[in-house]
């Protein structure tokens, strides 16, 4: 199924540009879900909400399913959930810390009408909860490339890598190298720092509200977080007219 992009999100909240140490290879990511973690995650996406919105969701160019139909087909993955992570505030500011933090849990999961869907789940307080449905299994496919890596998403990009250690691989979407390139983590953290250095908060693109600055209100579906919609304008002007982010709702 043909994916949509919406939109362009944050790496992080509350950067502070003063540069010092980078991360090194040693520094694990956070945010790490525990066994209990994917269990309340498995709990949560094979939920009857969760099922009927599965069953319910029609992405653009889609065939709407028959209603007794959509009901027996929707339906979640839990035994394959994925990790995905984006780069950290630190990491990005060259501060010493881990280079990325869990963003949110992939599950694959099967729409009303058969098609491929996946379900982000994110900490809520002290559980988790389902704030989108996205076409396609993207996750789930570029995961069985990490190795023994963690998946990486870069979404003002649409890009993906897999990080082991202090070796980054291109997974798909970077215009940093080409899919299957490696680099260093320092070498790709130049590369963010290249891209988004001068407009990230605290910067004088932030204080002269430039692409709408830092006070957006949340928009469209409560379900999904705000913070896409408060800040994903600065990236937005960063990244170009690429600038991706899946945040499709049903």
């Amino acid at each position: 199924m043909k994916r949509t992009f919406l939109g362009a999100t944050i790496l992080a909240l509350g950067l502070s540009l003063a540069l010092g140490g980078q991360a090194s290879a040693s520094d694990a990511p956070s945010g790490t879900p525990t066994a209990a973690d994917l269990a309340a995650v498995s709990t949560v996406v094979t939920s009857d909400a969760t099922t009927q919105r599965l069953a319910k969701a029609v992405f653009p160019g889609a065939a709407k399913a028959d209603t007794a139909v959509a009901a027996r087909t929707a339906k979640a993955d839990p035994r394959t959930p994925v990790a995905v992570y984006q780069p950290t505030a630190a990491f990005i500011a060259g501060t010493p810390g881990a280079p990325a933090e869990l963003a949110y849990i992939a599950t694959p999961a099967t729409l009303g009408n058969g098609g491929a869907a996946t379900i982000w789940s994110q900490r809520e307080g002290t559980g988790w909860s389902v704030f989108n449905v996205a076409s396609g299994d993207v996750e789930k496919r570029l995961a069985a490339l990490t190795g023994k890596g963690y998946l990486l998403s870069e979404p003002q990009a649409g890009a993906w890598y897999a990080v082991d250690g202090d070796t980054v691989t291109v997974l798909d979407g970077s215009s940093v190298a080409k899919t299957g390139e490696k680099m260093t983590l320092a070498a790709y953290r130049e590369a963010l720092m290249s891209r988004y250095g001068d407009k990230l908060p605290g910067s004088t693109y932030d204080r002269t509200g430039a692409a709408g600055g830092y006070g957006a209100s949340p928009v469209g579906d409560t379900s999904v977080p705000w913070w896409p919609y408060a800040i994903g304008a600065v990236f937005l002007a960063a990244a170009g007219a690429g600038v991706t982010l899946r945040l499709r709702r049903q």
